[in-house]
């Protein structure tokens, strides 16, 4: 064990994080999200008995946020006509917040396929047992 590094974060993730580099993309996927299609071409890494929050201020407490660009963050916009609810991103916000001095501004949306295009690039994808709807998450790697 080591000090200061969150239980819920595996060897396997913290050496995933650690061979990021700058602009890498990992992708915290909720219990509905094709971690395994979308992962083809990256590690998938499977944490199914955890949510995403839990994880996402898990990574925060290590990860970078990119500076330089406008959203580091960027969740699965809902489809238009979906009658879901989204209280899980305020949620994302208190968590961004504290480990990055933009807050809210540093998060942003992109829409479901392009979304799914995104996640395709990334380095790294993250299975979940989240049961919140529209909870994926994409964060783009900073420098320390």
């Amino acid at each position: 064990m080591l000090k200061g590094i969150p239980k819920i974060l595996s060897p396997e993730l913290l050496k995933v994080l650690a061979e990021m580099g700058h602009s890498d993309r990992i992708v915290i996927g909720d219990g509905n999200f094709p971690a395994e299609s979308m992962g083809k071409n990256a590690i998938v890494i499977r944490m199914d008995g955890h949510g995403v929050p839990e994880i996402l201020d898990a990574i925060l407490q290590l990860f970078p946020l990119d500076a330089y660009v406008d959203h580091p963050v960027n969740l699965m916009e809902v489809m238009p006509g979906d009658p879901v609810e989204t209280p899980i991103w305020d949620t994302y916000r208190e968590i961004v917040g504290k480990y990055d001095e933009r807050g809210a501004d540093a998060i942003g949306t992109i829409e479901r396929f392009a979304f799914y295009e995104e996640a395709k690039k990334a380095y790294a994808v993250i299975a979940t047992g989240e049961s919140a709807l529209y909870a994926n998450i994409i964060l783009q790697k900073g420098v320390v």
